[in-house]
């Protein structure tokens, strides 16, 4: 069974290397086994043909002069089945001197029922062998020609030589009719002609590499170019869907938070609600309620009291409602939001550490950073709640002890730290009623911010961060 799996597997793991290949690598391996074979094949081909024509060629001009050269020695060969003495002296002075003789290594003459009439081996005269195809076809008068394809029966002595031979069989013509009536069969010693095959053979290979080699060439060129142009457009996409995954993770991170934001933002107005009731109870509720009982009093029913006690009890009635009236716009003042649509960072700072400082009567410090980023409305209302609540908090706990506000700009984040040097506490212990650290988060973190504390006995540290291009989509 894991055998059969493996087996399975291979031809999978070899499909899924070939498709991780890029177009270029594949066009090599592919094209040029493609090109290979091909020049192979066309190679073969455009070289046989060249040596069919160059053996025919050359075997024909050798036959024309030899049998320019044999054929006035023959006798009428339709009429004579054996030639006699003269005609074997005078074939044998011809063939063994001159240039024949240096040129011809062996020659006969074939009779039609395969005998041979004629041979400078004088051991084959006379005897008869079954006609080879190449014979047939020169009997019907077709010349034959191959080159070192020794594999007749009588050609021995010639497959013993070790030379070059160029086979040749040639039909002898009657005269006057034309009609093929033996054939002449001679061995050409050709080394001449075995060079010329050679640079023949050498050229045409050559060529067809040349040629096929250029045409891989070229086609690898354009492949290359366009498998480059692949590659940087998939680089290219690839990137894009890293961006877009980076873009899309972001805004579900930040639809995260702002859902969130929103589901605590009903419990924090209630909250808001119940803390703003509690104010107005326990401050100018329990003022306006003393000055009512006052009211009431005998010192101010009774017409027979006097008036130094009638004006006491007025002053402190009229001393309770003053103190009413002022907590009410203490807590108004925290409630309405100065103008602060125009305002630049700059100035929304500075309106908030004003304002701070004119209802605690505490000195802030005070820095910011240039900026010419430009602000969306709801991001002015997050900056100056934070300075505002964050001050509050740190005067409330810390007693206002060197307070101050630092604005910096890292990058394209905005930075905001409020700070003080109060006593400081323990932010693992802070009670889930508290509502100010909460909306402040909750403030920064609806807007894709971050917030973050710090506090220790050396004071504490209230910072948050907003992106400029948070902002911008805000």
């Amino acid at each position: 069974m894991r055998t059969n799996m493996k087996s399975m597997l291979s031809p999978v793991r070899l499909l899924a290397g070939w498709n991780s290949q890029s177009l270029a690598k594949q066009f090599l391996l592919i094209g040029g086994f493609v090109c290979a074979c091909a020049m192979l094949l066309v190679g073969a081909f455009v070289t046989s043909l060249i040596e069919d024509a160059v053996t025919r060629n050359s075997a024909a001009s050798t036959a024309l002069y030899v049998d320019s050269v044999i054929a006035p020695l023959l006798p009428d060969m339709q009429r004579t089945e054996v030639l006699d003495d003269t005609v074997t002296r005078a074939l044998d002075e011809t063939l063994g001197e001159g240039a024949l003789g240096s040129r011809l290594m062996s020659f006969r003459l074939w009779r039609n029922d395969g005998t041979i009439l004629y041979s400078n081996d004088k051991n084959l005269m006379g005897k008869q062998f079954p006609l080879s195809n190449d014979l047939k076809t020169a009997f019907a008068g077709t010349m034959v020609a191959q080159f070192n394809q020794l594999d007749d029966v009588e050609s021995v002595a010639e497959r013993n030589s070790g030379k070059p031979l160029l086979e040749i069989y040639n039909p002898v013509l009657q005269p006057w009719s034309g009609k093929v009536v033996a054939v002449s069969e001679f061995y050409e010693v050709a080394y001449d002609f075995q060079r010329s095959l050679n640079q023949a053979r050498f050229r045409s290979w050559l060529a067809v590499a040349l040629f096929t080699l250029t045409f891989f060439l070229i086609l690898s060129i354009i492949v290359f170019r366009g498998s480059r142009t692949i590659e940087s457009q998939r680089s290219a996409l690839k990137a894009r869907i890293g961006e877009l995954s980076a873009l899309l993770q972001q805004n579900e991170m930040l639809h995260a938070r702002v859902q969130r934001a929103s589901q605590r933002a009903a419990a924090l107005n209630e909250s808001y609600l119940r803390r703003i009731g509690a104010d107005l109870h326990d401050g100018p509720a329990q003022l306006v309620a003393y000055a009512s009982l006052r009211l009431d009093s005998p010192a101010l029913v009774n017409p027979a009291t006097p008036t130094h006690e009638r004006e006491r009890s007025l002053a402190a009635i009229k001393s309770s409602l003053d103190d009413a009236m002022a907590d009410i716009r203490s807590i108004c003042s925290g409630l309405v939001l100065p103008h602060i649509e125009a305002a630049n960072l700059a100035e929304l700072l500075q309106h908030a550490v004003r304002a701070h400082e004119q209802r605690t009567g505490v000195a802030v410090g005070l820095s910011f950073s240039d900026t010419a980023q430009e602000l969306s409305t709801s991001t002015k209302i997050c900056i100056y709640r934070f300075v505002q609540e964050a001050l509050n908090n740190g005067y409330r706990h810390g007693k206002g002890a060197a307070q101050r506000v630092k604005q910096t700009i890292e990058g394209r984040q905005i930075m905001i730290a409020v700070s003080d040097e109060g006593p400081g506490f323990d932010p693992a212990h802070i009670p889930p009623s508290s509502l100010g650290l909460a909306g402040l988060r909750e403030r920064v973190e609806s807007l894709g911010g971050t917030f973050d504390l710090k506090s220790s006995e050396g004071g504490t540290v209230v910072q948050m961060s907003l992106s400029a291009i948070e902002m911008e989509q805000a």
